[in-house]
């Protein structure tokens, strides 16, 4: 029971990779509020609350971190893991409402859930934030290029918010997932998805919980030490 105590909330804890973490969590004996837009499959732990979440609207999340700290006194873990969204195109091609929507989901969407949480964690002595960016965070790749731009934001807002708040007890980092075996990942080009798993030294997809036991790492005390860190979990796609 690693997490045992703590309250975490997990965005995109409808399916994929967040849902494979609070399901994790709960596990290991956190109290999890699964937030997300809807969930199509209940959860089977009673340690797993929905909260109805946009984390596109900043009003979205004052309200589910108000009613959180109000219901149970704290938030301990905050993981940012919504908006995994991109696109194939390159910068002079990309439409631009189409660059905004990737930059709001995967982007803003992590500074909201940041700007959100720190007041409650700096009155309540610490916490820890992970944020999930991506392999394509730290080394690029063809094409890509609001998702790129995006996720290398992510790595950087991560570091920035540990030097930022580190005097307040406030942990934060970064999880650099592969190619994961997710519901996105399966209505992608199969052909890209080949691509890239040949790329992958591993030679496979990895897993949400894969991702998941890196999460519960950061989630506890046991990473008491680790901030501004990097995890990266890819099967060694970004060795080469």
């Amino acid at each position: 029971m690693r997490l045992n105590g703590k309250v975490a909330l997990v965005t995109g804890a409808g399916r994929g990779i967040g849902r494979g973490v609070a399901e994790m969590f709960a596990d290991q004996g956190a109290t999890v509020i699964a937030g997300d837009l809807s969930v199509s499959d209940p959860f089977e732990n009673s340690a797993i609350e929905f909260a109805e979440l946009d984390v596109t609207q900043e009003e979205s999340w004052n309200r589910v971190v108000s009613e959180i700290v109000a219901k149970h006194g704290r938030i301990d873990v905050l993981m940012n893991n919504a908006g995994g969204v991109g696109s194939y195109e390159p910068i002079d091609s990309i439409p631009l409402d189409e660059w905004h929507r990737i930059i709001l989901l995967n982007q803003t969407s992590t500074f909201f859930g940041i700007r959100t949480v720190v007041p409650h964690m700096k009155r309540q002595g610490g916490g820890s934030i992970i944020n999930v960016s991506s392999i394509w965070g730290i080394a690029s790749a063809p094409g890509v290029a609001a998702y790129t731009a995006s996720k290398g934001a992510v790595r950087l807002m991560s570091k920035n918010a540990a030097l930022s708040y580190a005097e307040f007890g406030i942990r934060s980092n970064s999880i650099h997932p592969g190619i994961i075996a997710t519901p996105m990942i399966a209505a992608q080009d199969a052909g890209i998805t080949a691509d890239v798993v040949a790329a992958t030294p591993l030679k496979r997809l990895g897993t949400p919980q894969e991702i998941a036991y890196g999460a519960v790492f950061l989630a506890s005390d046991e990473s008491s030490f680790i901030t501004g860190a990097e995890l990266v979990i890819d099967g060694g796609y970004t060795a080469q």
